[in-house]
């Protein structure tokens, strides 16, 4: 029988590291300081590595429907660069670098979750998309707008833009984030893995105003997609694919918990609209994410 719940977006992991607070230094051309109070800015970077995986609805055809969503896998690693101006606005800078195809090692982390679960392992992995280094360089600012809800409660909204460049992913993006909680000045939201609703691992102790913070959150994003290799197909090789829509609409909502810096938690939930013409329904795919202070 189909398995459903791997169908399309199938899995995604991230892991990241977030530095303390950085001087300027060589960083200044790439986020040029725009704040009149240099005391106002702050700067980190990030190191991390991911793996997502993508498939069709039924994976036990074998070829697969060739109408369906591509097998697929991209394993990355990559380095980003944040600076954010009197705890009202950030900027992000990622570059990220890696493997498309049998070298992400997609078949080897879904057949071996299968293997745990005791089913057979997936036939179509022989048709996948065929090895091909990855790049995608992004850009991204966010905005928080502070509201006050009353009864030691906070509301914010986080407008968002940006871009994303390269051979796996170019697009536009616009989106919002609205919350509800406590202590909301230590980040702008929970960290995604890309393409989603932006987020980012960010988190600013200095502006807790107690040990306990919360909230849940909804938000939207449209991304205006130029090339996606998941559903284009391979760059410079012939291989599957299907024809995708130019225009996709992701909805999330969540709950975020967290102690001081020590340790944060996110749960979230996202529908997202069909991305490939014949695809029947929107894709709809959970996430934890867990954060901690290193010692």
């Amino acid at each position: 029988m189909p398995r459903p719940t791997d169908r399309w977006y199938t899995q995604g992991v991230e892991l990241s590291y977030l530095s303390a607070p950085i001087a300027a230094g060589g960083s200044e051309w790439l986020l040029p300081a725009t704040a009149s109070d240099a005391k106002a800015q702050s700067r980190r970077f990030e190191i991390l590595i991911g793996q997502s995986i993508f498939t069709p609805e039924n994976l036990n055809l074998s070829p697969p429907d060739p109408k369906d969503r591509p097998y697929a896998g991209w394993l990355y690693g990559g380095v980003g660069l944040y600076r954010e101006d009197d705890h009202r606005s950030l900027e992000h800078l990622r570059l990220l670098v890696g493997i498309v195809g049998p070298g992400a090692l997609a078949q080897q982390a879904q057949d071996g979750f299968h293997v745990l679960l005791r089913e057979a392992p997936t036939p179509g992995w022989a048709f996948q998309l065929k090895d091909e280094p990855g790049l995608v360089f992004s850009y991204e600012r966010k905005w928080r707008l502070d509201l006050s809800a009353g009864k030691g409660l906070r509301v914010d909204a986080i407008p968002e833009v940006g871009a994303s460049l390269g051979n796996v992913f170019t697009y536009a993006e616009a989106g919002a984030l609205a919350r509800l909680g406590q202590n909301l000045k230590a980040d702008y939201g929970p960290a995604r893995i890309q393409p989603a609703l932006s987020g980012t691992p960010w988190f600013d102790p200095s502006q807790l105003e107690g040990p306990i913070g919360w909230y849940v959150f909804a938000g939207a994003q449209v991304r205006a997609t130029a090339r996606n290799i998941f559903l284009d197909g391979n760059t410079f090789a012939s291989s599957a694919s299907v024809e995708k829509r130019p225009l996709v609409t992701d909805f999330s909502v969540g709950l975020s918990v967290f102690w001081l810096d020590v340790a944060k938690v996110d749960f979230v939930v996202t529908s997202r609209s069909p991305e490939f013409v014949g695809q029947h329904a929107a894709d709809r795919f959970g996430g934890i994410n867990v954060s901690f202070r290193l010692p």
